[in-house]
């Protein structure tokens, strides 16, 4: 579920564009009057199809991007007070990853350092076959919009990356965001220098943030089965750099090993179960970019050696890797 504040931006960029906003909505199975409540919790599928109707029927490729240019900076509803009184980024991004909940349940982040540099990795994880394209845009434009906010001009991102391929035109990409842009990457994220995550903010409240924390603390509750959707976006994030073992899933959830484990059984699956699921779906958006050779989709499952890759491919699907990619390119030869 998400909150209809995700949605800012909507009326305002359909309006621009002409598109009938009501019906789109219908469309999408949601009411208009929700719009007017942005706690309202709402599904995140209904949010993608809206979104991804909407681009389509203005032919407009950048229509999540452009809403994430109407949204003030660090929009977050009752967390805003918290968020932009955190003393840095890195703050700032382990608590959009503490109240997860409160925020986008199917929202992923996940900072991955290395040396002079970071990437903050976004996923947003959905049932599979639901397009993501429009959300995902929204989703690191609002991330960029809000680290611009902090940080002011020594926000100077190095690399935008999105796992989806360019559009015709990716002018509006770079005015945007500031900086190069890639498609068709291994992830969807921000490449930026690791000074940049501990420099102070200078408006950093402590007193603020604690009196925030004191009211959100009690309403960042999760559902009961969040633990399969916690577990799956933290397997999303750390699978293709090599971190998803279960104590390192375990403790980027703040959880023992035997103690998501127990939650996870009583949800009626287990770490193993969600893994493989997870591979199932990471190998068919890798193996419809044709720029990956299967080596390489094998490494980023996890597998170090091809052949044992092939073989549990081949188990799952019913033909190899190089056969069931030659199929999908045929349905889609552009």
């Amino acid at each position: 579920m998400v909150r209809v504040r995700a949605l800012s931006g909507y009326l305002q960029i359909a309006r621009r564009h002409g598109l009938a906003r009501q019906d789109l909505l219908r469309q999408a199975g949601l009411d208009a009057a929700v719009l007017h409540d942005l706690e309202h919790r709402i599904p995140i599928t209904a949010v993608c199809q809206l979104l991804e109707s909407a681009a389509s029927t203005a032919k407009c490729a950048t229509f999540g991007l452009e809403m994430a240019d109407t949204r003030q900076p660090l929009d977050f509803g009752m967390l805003e007070l918290m968020l932009s009184h955190k003393r840095t980024l890195r703050e700032v991004l382990l608590a959009a990853v503490q109240y997860r909940h409160l925020l986008n349940e199917a929202l992923a982040i996940y900072v991955e350092t290395g040396g002079s540099t970071v990437v903050i990795r976004e996923e947003i994880v959905v049932e599979q076959g639901v397009p993501i394209r429009q959300a995902i845009e929204l989703a690191i434009g609002v991330l960029a919009r809000s680290c611009m906010a902090l940080l002011g001009e020594h926000w100077q991102p190095r690399e935008v990356h999105f796992a989806h391929p360019a559009p015709a035109s990716v002018n509006y990409y770079r005015r945007f965001f500031g900086c190069p842009v890639t498609f068709n990457s291994e992830f969807n994220g921000i490449v930026c220098a690791a000074e940049d995550l501990d420099r102070p903010n200078p408006n950093a409240d402590p007193e603020l943030v604690r009196y925030a924390e004191s009211l959100a603390n009690p309403l960042n509750m999760s559902e009961p089965n969040s633990i399969v959707l916690d577990v799956r976006k933290t397997i999303y994030l750390l699978l293709p750099i090599e971190q998803a073992a279960v104590d390192q899933v375990a403790s980027y959830l703040h959880l023992s090993v035997r103690t998501m484990q127990r939650q996870l059984g009583m949800a009626g699956t287990s770490f193993s179960d969600l893994v493989d699921e997870v591979r199932r779906e990471l190998a068919a958006r890798y193996l419809t970019n044709r720029r990956y050779p299967i080596g390489r989709v094998a490494m980023l499952l996890g597998y170090p050696r091809q052949s044992t890759f092939t073989q549990w491919f081949t188990a799952r699907f019913g033909t190899s890797p190089r056969a069931w990619r030659n199929k999908q390119l045929e349905k889609s030869p552009g």
